[in-house]
């Protein structure tokens, strides 16, 4: 059974990565609920406290952006979350 949270090795190109470790990010949400409640009322330490023993490897302004988020559920940080990936990428997280 495989119960490491983190990929073995991180695929594509080195800009999707941070795109991955966001992505990582939520399925802790989803899954834990204490993570849940930690990402929402303190962003900056679920993101730096990682989750399963594993951190998350965002470069630091992304990670200063997400801390700002204040949410109250786990789709508003989405919501506000896609509007700051616009701002790194010029494309949402959507697609759109």
């Amino acid at each position: 059974m495989v119960t490491k949270f983190q990929e073995s090795q991180m695929t594509g190109p080195q800009t999707s990565r941070p795109r991955q470790e966001v992505s990582r990010l939520l399925t802790a949400a989803v899954i834990s609920n204490q993570f849940r409640q930690v990402l929402l009322t303190n962003p900056a330490k679920a993101i730096n406290g990682g989750y399963g023993g594993e951190k998350f490897d965002l470069p630091r302004d992304q990670q200063k952006r997400m801390a700002s988020i204040r949410a109250t559920s786990l789709a508003e940080f989405a919501t506000q979350l896609n509007s700051i990936d616009a701002s790194w990428t010029g494309v949402s997280m959507s697609g759109d």
